[in-house]
């Protein structure tokens, strides 16, 4: 048996079972649009809680799509963060035009805190509502979403609620890029295992976390995961961890972001938390790398290098890969032009990880919106991220 021949047959049986678990999994996704609006006598009071650090692109149709929400009652908290664009003329506007506004300001940040997460829990501190919404300041919410949310955490008594989003931005290339990182990450944390109380698995989404506001207090809110770059996630973990009930849905025709412009404005902006997703370990991104490699881009390598059983077991695993990419693009509404692009996307991901990673040793920190964050103090105050991590 040839080494080629064994890793065709490694690298052929591990894409199957990760398509077949991947596949399995978002069929136990619950989606949102099987919930009614709610619809009960009394209906608890929810905060939404949206940070704003020069986000005058985006901010004026975010709040927008916020203050039509078809529920009862609810307020708006909106955290101006520093900005130093129009973002605080905008939302002054806003806010005195809708009741349901209430701006904050943040001038100056603790040490100690991530931006973002400071802007959280400042939000959350003046919420009066007895549920939280976290959200971001470029997401649009359809008019509903709040109101079927609200269904199912009341019938379930669920304790934190998170919606997978529908990126709406434009381009093969990126929607290629987004579609094979949000691949991985279902395969990494499997969000419909959320919702299993004896699952080690949990979830969070930025554009959609829903709280109970006793819940978050319970947990010490975002000071718990004040230094850590991907708050969403961590939010979902801490929340798990502690014992309370989550659960994730797909909220694609609900939760819609234009998450970046363009491949190079993600390249960019994935720079302050790739490194993060793998605890700062240097070790574990070289274990990412040689994973990606082996099964995305090797296969195809394998089937002009190798022959007889070896390149079929090689062009079997790049078919594989491709029509499970194709199903992803339909399923999201990009249609098929994207699918030439995942050819490309492992090295993208790839150049990813190494560039933040070098990038971030080099700079023995991360520079986020304009703050600088030493390395030593993000390792520090850093839970580690593990989906198949312990539970306290």
């Amino acid at each position: 048996m040839s080494f080629l021949f064994f890793l065709a047959v490694i690298t052929f049986i591990m894409t199957m079972l990760y398509t077949i678990e991947v596949a399995l999994g978002l069929r136990r996704l619950r989606n949102l649009n099987d919930i009614r609006p709610f619809s009960g006598p009394s209906r608890p009071r929810v905060s939404i809680i949206v940070p704003a650090c020069n986000e005058e692109e985006t901010i004026e149709t975010a709040m927008l799509s916020l203050v039509q929400q078809d529920y009862g009652p609810f307020e708006i908290v909106v955290i101006n963060d520093r900005s130093t664009d129009r973002t605080g003329a905008i939302l002054e506007k806003l806010a005195a035009q809708y009741p349901r506004i209430r701006l904050l300001e943040v001038t100056e940040l603790p040490p100690g805190w991530l931006g973002k997460n400071h802007a959280l829990h400042y939000g959350a501190r003046a919420a009066g509502g007895d549920y939280l919404l976290f959200t971001d300041a470029d997401v649009l919410l359809e008019k509903t979403t709040v109101a079927r949310a609200m269904t199912i955490m009341v019938a379930e008594r669920l304790d934190h609620l998170s919606l997978i989003f529908k990126n709406i931005a434009a381009g093969s290339l990126l929607n290629a890029m987004i579609q094979d990182a949000g691949a991985a990450l279902f395969f990494l944390f499997k969000p419909w295992a959320a919702r299993n109380p004896r699952s080690r698995y949990f979830m969070g989404v930025g554009a959609f976390n829903l709280v109970k506001k006793d819940v978050y207090r319970r947990i010490g809110g975002h000071e718990s995961i004040r230094m850590h770059p991907i708050d969403d996630i961590m939010l979902g973990k801490v929340i798990k961890q502690h014992g309370f009930r989550q659960d994730c849905l797909a909220g694609y025709d609900f939760v819609t972001v234009r998450w970046y412009e363009t491949a190079g404005m993600m390249i960019d902006g994935l720079m302050k938390n790739v490194f993060a997703l793998y605890n700062f370990r240097v070790t574990w991104v070289l274990a990412g790398i040689v994973i990606i490699f082996v099964m995305t881009i090797f296969p195809v390598w394998g089937v002009f290098l190798a022959d007889g059983y070896a390149r079929l077991l090689f062009l079997a695993t790049v078919m594989v890969r491709g029509i499970a990419f194709v199903r992803g693009s339909v399923m999201l509404g990009n249609g098929i032009r994207s699918w030439p692009w995942s050819l490309v996307t492992p090295y993208i991901n790839i150049f990813i990880m190494i560039k933040a990673t070098v990038t971030t040793l080099k700079n023995k920190g991360i520079d986020w919106r304009g703050t600088y964050y030493p390395l030593a103090q993000l390792r520090n105050n850093m839970p580690i991220l593990q989906p198949f991590a312990a539970r306290k």
